[in-house]
């Protein structure tokens, strides 16, 4: 199965386009959302084209590609609107040879691993910076943000597949590709 992972949209709907354009010419069975999906938090600029109710309609209209996590701006009054499942605070999917937690970031982190066997991966977002690190055996990678990239970074997703994770930008140029 060929899954893209996405975090923190924040309401764009311009970048949430340009993501939901990706999943369609990636061809990607599912779309994982990491979290924070239509409020820009507090510590945030309004990102470009900042309509969350643009976002809102663009994601429904895909409701049965989308498994989503909550992230730490995403509220039960966003679930009212949303058409998938937002709030569980970590999902896990089975690659086959390896287990997938995936998790925002903001409660269990790269920091703070869940436990997890050697050759488990860990996916979060919330930190906007794309991630690729082996810690006590297991893989963790965050996607970067979809439209708030930080620490100089860019706008993209990954694509994860039994044997690889690849980072890309939003407009399909590859920033790295591992084995895993």
């Amino acid at each position: 199965m060929k899954w893209m992972v996405a975090s923190d949209i924040h309401g764009s709907a311009k970048y949430c386009r340009e993501l939901l354009d990706a999943y369609e010419r990636e061809k990607a069975d599912r779309l994982l959302l990491l979290g924070d999906l239509l409020y820009h938090g507090p510590r945030n600029d309004l990102p470009d084209e900042y309509a969350p109710k643009m976002v809102i309609a663009m994601l429904n209209a895909k409701k049965n590609q989308i498994l989503c996590v909550r992230g730490n701006c995403d509220a039960e009054v966003d679930q009212m609107v949303l058409e998938f499942p937002i709030l569980a605070d970590y999902c896990m999917l089975d690659l086959g040879t390896k287990l997938v937690y995936a998790t925002h970031g903001h409660l269990t982190s790269a920091e703070q691993l869940p436990p997890l066997r050697e050759g488990d991966l860990f996916l979060q977002g919330h930190t906007h910076v794309p991630m690729n690190e082996v810690k006590n055996g297991i893989r963790c990678m965050n996607p970067g943000s979809v439209s708030l990239p930080k620490q100089d970074s860019w706008r993209g997703y990954m694509i994860l597949e039994t044997n690889q994770a690849v980072w890309k930008e939003l407009d399909g140029t590859i920033r790295e590709m591992v084995e895993i």
